[in-house]
């Protein structure tokens, strides 16, 4: 059985199909229209809400696509809508900056900018305008434009946030933490579970291998929402401790493979370039739902981490039935779509070596649009240089060139035993069709492509002669 609050009503639901969204059980079964839709598939932010659970004796808020968020992942927290927010005969303080800026026509993406907003006030400081375009990124504005709506922002984040929510929080924190851990889904032969141990999942997997694990769902979701697929049996991963460990260890940082990319930001600042990446990863609401092995075990080949984990070496736990065992990614994908997990086999950790005091790395994204959009092109390239400036070794990885993110072995090679000037950069430009063979699609052609990948080494060369004696820090 599934159990949250909406809002402060104690909510038990069972019986619903496992694939079955918060927007639709919003809507459809508790007729909750004021959150839209609009994509169903975590791109515009009509349908965005609010998410609150237990963080110490705080409440943490998070805006979500309620669209691409599953049922079972709301089990144990607070859901908030924008029928929420206002009290009887006053508008709560966001929706009334709104007002008073001008920042709603139509009201369909309102409702959306509105929740995000609400959960970008609740969030840790600064409140200022590069914050709050950060977690307005994911709502497309159709009709009033963003000056306003940024005046919205303006105007609230000087306000004290004493709202009904910051009054209610300490009775909130006790409510959430009487709800069970764990908990299923059931309707009929189709089934969800959320265990809260490895120990849990590896037994749930044996009794159940047919069963697909999801653990932020932003890319899951879409085979119930853009093709209507129905899922028999799900696990959900975001309630098992083990899977949100972050360790710094003396010769790498592991991150445990449900983790999301919001909760990996800050670890990952150590390596350039990566928190850049991040923040261009979807939007707020998928960074906070998506996880780092949910964009592994997918084998995405225009997934935006594998290509900075190849070049950085990183390697994979993996657990089937209590026993684990280490590979590199490097061999992990196996084709489109594909990779060497065994039946019953899942990642439970990233392990990424720190960077050492010789080593150079950067990783840039191309595509059309800078938030909210898929890459034509990631390029992630880490150097490893003696004291004469000689590349020792290299590598070279591309996301958006082939069926799989993959490593240039000949770019590489044409790299080694050289200085990183213009010559060698001509030399791996040459090298880079050797490596590579990207299609024409809708979002770049080949030819384009090629000549990105090329122009970033170009990049990385003219940017790194700016600063030689740069190596750990963007």
């Amino acid at each position: 059985m599934i159990q949250f609050l909406l809002g402060d009503e104690a909510i038990q639901v069972d019986g619903l199909a496992p694939e079955t969204s918060l927007l639709d059980y919003l809507r459809i079964h508790r007729a909750r229209t004021g959150t839209k839709e609009g994509c169903a598939s975590g791109d515009c932010g009509a349908c965005t809400v609010v998410l609150a659970e237990p963080e110490g004796e705080a409440l943490r808020y998070r805006a979500v696509n309620a669209c691409i968020t599953l049922l079972g992942a709301i089990h144990g927290r607070q859901v908030l809508t924008v029928e929420h927010l206002g009290e009887p005969g006053a508008l709560h303080p966001v929706q009334q900056a709104m007002v008073d800026c001008h920042g709603s026509q139509c009201g369909f993406c309102t409702p959306g900018i509105v929740m995000s907003l609400f959960a970008w006030r609740h969030s840790p400081p600064p409140h200022n305008r590069e914050t709050a375009l950060t977690a307005l990124s994911g709502n497309l504005c159709r009709c009033t434009g963003y000056r306003p709506i940024l005046d919205a922002a303006a105007q609230i984040a000087g306000q004290p946030c004493h709202d009904q929510f910051a009054h209610n929080t300490t009775l909130t924190v006790t409510r959430l933490r009487e709800i069970p851990t764990a908990g299923a889904l059931r309707d009929g032969e189709a089934q969800a579970w959320l265990p809260a141990s490895l120990e849990e999942l590896d037994t749930l997997l044996q009794r159940h291998p047919q069963a697909r694990l999801i653990a932020g769902g932003t890319d899951l979701a879409l085979e119930a929402t853009q093709n209507l697929k129905a899922f028999p049996a799900l696990i959900h991963l975001d309630r098992i401790d083990q899977l949100q460990r972050l360790e710094v260890h003396a010769d790498h940082l592991l991150i445990g493979a449900a983790r999301t990319y919001a909760d990996c930001l800050e670890a990952l600042r150590e390596f350039p370039g990566v928190a850049a990446l991040l923040e261009r990863l979807g939007s707020l609401q998928i960074r906070q739902r998506g996880s780092l092995g949910g964009n592994i075990a997918n084998a995405s080949p225009i997934g935006d981490m594998p290509p900075l984990l190849l070049a950085l070496d990183a390697r994979l736990r993996l657990r089937k039935a209590g026993s684990v065992r280490e590979v590199p990614i490097d061999g992990f994908f196996t084709g489109y779509r594909q990779t060497l997990l065994q039946a019953g086999e899942y990642i439970e950790a990233l392990l990424i070596p720190h960077l050492r005091e010789n080593q150079r790395f950067r990783v840039d994204k191309v595509s059309k649009r800078r938030d909210d959009d898929i890459s034509a092109v990631c390029l992630a390239l880490r150097l490893d240089l003696d004291e004469a400036g000689t590349v020792t070794d290299a590598r070279l990885a591309c996301g958006g060139m082939a069926a799989t993110p993959v490593r240039g072995a000949y770019t590489e090679t044409a790299l080694r035993g050289r200085p990183f000037d213009a010559i060698a950069v001509a030399a791996a430009q040459a090298a880079i069709p050797q490596d590579f063979q990207p299609i024409d699609d809708l979002r770049a052609s080949a030819a384009y492509r090629l000549k990105v990948a090329q122009n970033l080494l170009q990049r990385a060369l003219l940017e790194w002669s700016e600063c030689p004696a740069e190596v750990r820090h963007a």
